[in-house]
């Protein structure tokens, strides 16, 4: 399998798009609930940006540095969010999972869970990935524990790692989970996975 080349993969809750240009209307639409953007620790882009933001990782992917994807929400059919592989690199067998947002209706709602359930497995099933990495600000307390929750391990923090935009210095988390611990977080992500339909059938739900 290609590590250049982000394949269509369907879920119950959520299918991944090869990210389109044609996404950038509604993806600016989902970014715009909750204004996203606004949280000074992300890289979220505005509505009105999110067509360049899409052109940026189009062509990040051709030149095999990114594999980004869109998140459809099966429930709606709406377009809800991104996310990307980053930094793929065949030789070390690794890559990292990021640039990931999704609007605020779909927070929640087990779309992450399994959109990374469908990302983990693709990089280590059909890419046989020997590690994937996260990465996140260590003031976006959020994202880091969705990365937790995931069953990633914390390796380290990454102190004054890099400067945003308006001059912030960046504290970067460096998350991973390896391939030997796959199976166990594969579980976990399954049992989660199924708390929420039991959740949903219930009775007033």
């Amino acid at each position: 399998m290609e590590f250049a080349v982000a394949p269509r993969l369907s879920g119950t809750r959520v299918t991944l798009e090869p990210l389109a240009p044609e996404h950038a209307a509604e993806l600016a639409v989902a970014v715009a609930e909750g204004e996203l953007w606004r949280a000074w620790y992300t890289a979220v882009p505005r509505p009105e940006a999110m067509a360049a933001e899409i052109d940026r990782r189009l062509a990040l992917a051709a030149s095999g540095q990114m594999m980004p994807w869109g998140i459809r929400l099966t429930s709606t059919g709406a377009m809800v969010g991104m996310t990307t592989f980053m930094h793929p690199s065949p030789d070390q067998q690794r890559l990292e999972i990021g640039s990931t947002w999704l609007g605020k209706s779909a927070q929640g709602t087990g779309a992450n869970r399994e959109a990374k359930l469908l990302l983990l497995g693709y990089a280590f099933e059909e890419l046989d990935c020997i590690a994937v990495e996260f990465r996140t600000h260590w003031h976006n307390r959020q994202s880091r524990a969705a990365i937790a929750a995931l069953g990633a391990k914390q390796d380290g923090v990454l102190r004054s790692h890099s400067v945003g935009p308006e001059g912030a210095v960046r504290d970067t988390v460096v998350f991973s989970i390896i391939a030997a611990e796959w199976p166990a977080v594969r579980l976990g992500l399954r049992e989660g996975l199924a708390r929420y339909a039991a959740l949903a059938e219930a009775p007033g739900a």
